[in-house]
């Protein structure tokens, strides 16, 4: 008897793997509508900046090679095929549900790469998700999401965190403010949303777990539309750190990401940096989680758990 397979759809924003794809993706984003020659010119600066290209399709698929191997090992009378799936670049999400069809698979469990739920910056990916599978006469799991609370995930902040803290000399580390951050969002999209509070419980929870006093919460790479977006920005929450003389040392957890990409190597690496630098402060960032054991770990978790009872994935 043939055992059952299963397959995981790893979701995730996507991004151009080269300079010359940036027209395409930018107009994805845009929803059809070409950016303007200066948009694509601050972009593709950007990604220069970075050096050419952004490591998030990389590590995505690094991410979702781990988790099917994790599940393997949890579960071997299962067989576990992951592949994935990008919100604005190929695959497509669409694309990757084709492709688990054309491997014999008829169930699959999705879960996207953020660990925070947001109706507006999440659940799209799940929609798109269950709208292909329905297509194709795939069962859909439940959704794997706002995964923030997972042991795991705090530990892997908390012990980075830790670890930062204690390569300062004492009177260095009681002038430092651990600032969290995630990608902000239109405030028009936020009534009711869970995303915000998600956020800030997720920054208490690792700051707990790391014994840290002095921590805020910022917001990070908003639009650059003229609607007002959630805040504060992480550059007024650095600037008015400073200015209360509190602060010279400034360690960057981006909880609200989980990989090395474009809001994290530029937003955070390049432009933050230049700011607490041009202050006369000190950034620090502990890693990101990427293709962690431990980090993957904890998505394993996340999978087995939104199931229920964990033997119902051999069901």
């Amino acid at each position: 008897m043939s055992r059952k397979l299963v397959g995981i759809l790893v979701m995730a924003y996507g991004t151009p793997d080269h300079i010359a794809e940036l027209p395409a993706y930018y107009t994805h984003i845009r929803q059809g509508r070409p950016p303007s020659a200066a948009q694509l010119e601050e972009l593709s600066a950007r990604y220069q900046a970075i050096g050419g290209s952004s490591p998030l399709g990389r590590v995505t698929r690094a991410q979702a090679d781990g988790l099917a191997a994790e599940l393997q090992a949890r579960f071997p009378d299962t067989g576990f095929r992951s592949v994935v799936g990008f919100k604005h670049a190929r695959p497509f999400i669409e694309d990757a549900v084709e492709t688990l069809v054309a491997q014999g698979i008829r169930t699959v469990i999705a879960v996207v790469m953020a660990p925070h739920d947001s109706g507006s910056g999440i659940r799209p990916y799940f929609d798109r998700a269950a709208q292909a599978a329905g297509a194709l006469g795939l069962t859909l799991r439940p959704a794997v999401s706002g995964w923030y609370r997972q042991p795991g995930f705090i530990q892997f902040w908390a012990t980075r965190i830790r670890t930062l803290l204690s390569s300062l000399p004492l009177a260095e580390s009681r002038r430092t403010l651990v600032v969290f951050s995630a990608h902000s969002l239109p405030m028009r999209v936020l009534d009711g949303d869970p995303y915000p509070t998600q956020v800030r419980e997720s920054a208490d929870l690792i700051a707990a777990a790391a014994g840290v006093g002095n921590h805020a919460i910022a917001w990070q790479s908003a639009g650059r539309t003229p609607e007002p977006w959630l805040g504060p920005d992480i550059r007024d929450v650095v600037r008015d750190a400073w200015d209360s003389g509190a602060y010279r040392n400034f360690i960057v957890c981006p909880i609200g990401f989980v990989s090395d990409h474009l809001e994290v190597l530029y937003d955070d690496d390049i432009e933050c940096r230049s700011l607490i630098e041009t202050l006369g402060g000190r950034y620090l960032r502990p890693p990101m989680p990427n293709a962690d054991r431990g980090f993957i770990s904890c998505l394993a978790d996340a999978v087995a758990g939104s199931l229920g009872q964990t033997e119902r994935i051999a069901a």
